[in-house]
């Protein structure tokens, strides 16, 4: 997939994004301003936080009313029934609910806890929650048409998040929307390096690209949701994230 040399670089000095901003002109400013210029086979890494705010994904919890159902649920796992209520909303399926977390798929596909709602890197009010984009992919390949056209090269985007994994701790960076990356490649029937067959090899390509550049956003007030991705030397792909969810009927643990 890669050459020999992958280089990120974390974009410096992207500000405070606010609902119906520009993201394509603010991303493209601030690489101009780090003295970089976009390159063919590039992608950009963006935070799922950025593409929620300037796309107006944000909720004042002042203005919910809870549900019965949310109300119950809340009572249970200790959480504000407003934001229970949103979380219900935005599921398709409630997976697993314990004290203080609920998890769920999210309409787009992805497992994850609490459906990616929460008040992290949110300005404004403590009221104010973050909810995921409505469809990742459409963003990202909005994004990419729009950045090609100014830039005039082909590039790939990958929005990422940090979700939790089973069996393991802590979180790290997945990609939950893509457009013009190759984001799992089948290996399955290629020889390994003493000539035996692959027999269920696959390798999530975005969610591997996703956590490297996660390392460099940061989780907390690093305040550098845009990362650059260079050296990626796969062919641009018509690929999207919905080729790494595992269908239902594949899923162990449902």
């Amino acid at each position: 997939m890669t050459s020999q040399s992958l280089s990120l670089h974390a974009i410096p000095d992207i500000p405070l994004i606010k609902p119906n901003d520009n993201l394509e002109k603010i991303i493209l400013s601030a690489l101009f301003a780090s003295g970089i210029k976009l390159e063919n086979n590039d992608i950009i890494a963006i935070a799922q936080k950025i593409i929620s705010k300037a796309e107006g994904r944000l909720v004042d919890l002042a203005t919910v009313k809870p549900s019965e159902k949310a109300i119950k649920l809340a009572q249970e796992i200790n959480k504000d029934p407003r934001q229970i209520e949103l979380v219900l909303s935005e599921a398709k399926e409630i997976i697993a609910v314990k004290p203080g977390v609920i998890i769920v798929e999210h309409h787009s596909g992805v497992i994850l806890a609490n459906a990616g709602i929460d008040h992290s890197n949110v300005e404004g009010s403590k009221e104010i929650v973050c909810l995921l984009p409505k469809d990742a992919n459409q963003s990202a390949k909005r994004l990419k048409k729009e950045i090609e056209a100014l830039c005039k090269k082909q590039i790939g985007i990958i929005i990422t998040d940090s979700i939790g994994r089973p069996w393991r701790k802590g979180t790290t960076g997945v990609a939950i929307g893509s457009a013009g990356v190759e984001t799992i490649r089948d290996l399955r029937g290629d020889k390994d390096m003493f000539g035996r067959e692959l027999m269920v090899s696959e390798t999530a390509n975005a969610d591997s690209l996703a956590s490297a550049a996660c390392l460099l956003m940061g989780e907390g007030d690093d305040a550098t949701p845009v990362v650059l991705i260079r050296g990626v030397t796969t062919v641009m792909s018509d690929q999207d994230t919905r080729q790494l969810l595992r269908p239902k009927d594949e899923d162990m643990f449902r």
